[in-house]
């Protein structure tokens, strides 16, 4: 029969490894480990393994996020104002009055 050793877990073949979303290791044990890890968290997206040293977490080791398709930002800003509310009333060239703009309409320019 084969076993499966996950961390303090005990498993034979037929039954699938519980998901493991947060691990904490030490630097040794994870180096140790690295490759084990490694197909673990490719093969769960969801797992997380937080390295420690002397008690705080210094490293964390996931799966990379999927790249955005070419694209999607700009898609999602004109969808953005397409939605935004339409400008009402005429429009006003700001530049040529910018005092005016600033400091109300009885500002003067030296």
């Amino acid at each position: 029969m084969k076993y499966t050793v996950l961390p303090q877990i005990l498993m034979t073949h037929f039954v699938r490894p519980c998901t493991l979303h947060s691990m904490k290791l030490s630097l040794s044990e994870a180096h140790k480990r690295l490759p084990e890890l490694v197909r673990q968290v490719r093969k769960d997206a969801g797992a997380k393994v937080e390295i420690m040293v002397r008690d705080e977490v210094v490293a964390e080791l996931r799966a990379a996020l999927p790249e955005p398709e070419p694209g999607a930002a700009a898609k999602k800003l004109v969808e953005l104002m397409r939605r935004l509310p339409k400008h009402r009333g005429r429009k006003t060239n700001v530049s040529t009055h910018v005092k005016e703009h600033l400091y109300g309409s009885g500002a003067k320019s030296r």
